[in-house]
């Protein structure tokens, strides 16, 4: 091993050592709840993602089937969980909207978290409603501009930025961000005034994220010093880091700076190996 990997070896090794070692706050249940940020948000530690290989409204949670796809929300929420991963892409919306008929998952109860892949502000104007529709609710607790993938995105969608500021106003919106899948899309998110919530690539091993362990680490905790939530995604890469998930969730949750994260789960086992996994580290 060279200097330059060793030190990088180093720097991975010595953020994991904290994580694992952060205690039992950073560690919590997965059905406890935390503060998104300075937001009055409290999603469980642990949310549901429906968008697992995803695209053009499709994805590998509806391709199980609707009845199986809502029988594993409900299983979901049986469990303890309270925040659901949504996006207009990942053609989840309607999903989720029948897994909460007839009390089944109460709406008071969720946090119910969307994206936009538009970025014309009428567009983004006509999906906040749209989005409300779907899911049959007067709110939407946290809206996202979905996948950033370049720096100067504060600049250039600043009209959509605005509707979904008024929006948020006038109550349609609790929350507004980004999902980022770009590093100084990523660093310009963590300095934006207008961003309330983060979702970031995070896991001990660096796949499927945007930089490096060691230069991602440091964004995500200036950016939660900052007071923005910080929700993490891609654990296990995409499955790619499937057989390491103990490692995975022990470090993102323990960094301190991520509030919550969501995994894509498609069937109730994967739900009830994640909670028991999540709720020895208590």
């Amino acid at each position: 091993m060279n200097r330059r990997d060793f030190m990088k070896h180093s720097v991975i090794t010595g953020l994991a050592v904290s994580a694992v070692s952060a205690g039992a706050e950073a560690t919590a249940a997965a059905g406890s709840r935390r503060v998104l940020g300075k937001m009055a948000l409290r999603p469980t530690r642990l949310g549901m993602g429906t968008g697992t290989r995803s695209w053009n409204r499709d994805s590998a949670q509806i391709r199980t089937g609707r009845d199986h796809f809502i029988r594993t929300l409900r299983h979901a929420y049986d469990r303890g969980i309270r925040y659901f991963d949504m996006a207009d892409l990942y053609g989840s919306h309607w999903y989720v909207r029948e897994a909460m008929k007839d009390g089944k998952m109460p709406r008071e109860d969720l946090v119910l978290l969307t994206k936009t892949w538009s970025r014309e502000p009428e567009v983004v104007r006509a999906d906040v409603e749209r989005y409300r529709q779907e899911l049959a609710t007067d709110y939407l607790d946290v809206v996202l501009l979905h996948c950033l993938r370049k720096p100067g995105w504060t600049r250039r969608f600043r009209p959509a930025m605005d509707i979904l500021s008024e929006a948020k106003a006038a109550g349609r919106i609790r929350a507004v961000g980004v999902s980022c899948h770009d590093f100084d899309a990523l660093k310009e998110a963590a300095a934006s005034d207008w961003v309330d919530v983060i979702l970031a690539r995070i896991n001990p091993f660096g796949v499927k994220m945007d930089a490096p362990v060691e230069a991602v680490v440091p964004v995500l905790e200036r950016a939660h010093a900052a007071g923005k939530g910080i929700i993490g995604m891609k654990i296990l890469g995409e499955g790619q880091i499937a057989g390491k998930i103990d490692e995975s969730l022990q470090f993102a949750l323990g960094l301190g700076c991520v509030d919550a994260i969501n995994i894509g789960f498609t069937k109730p086992e994967e739900i009830d190996d994640a909670m028991d996994r999540f709720n020895r580290f208590a």
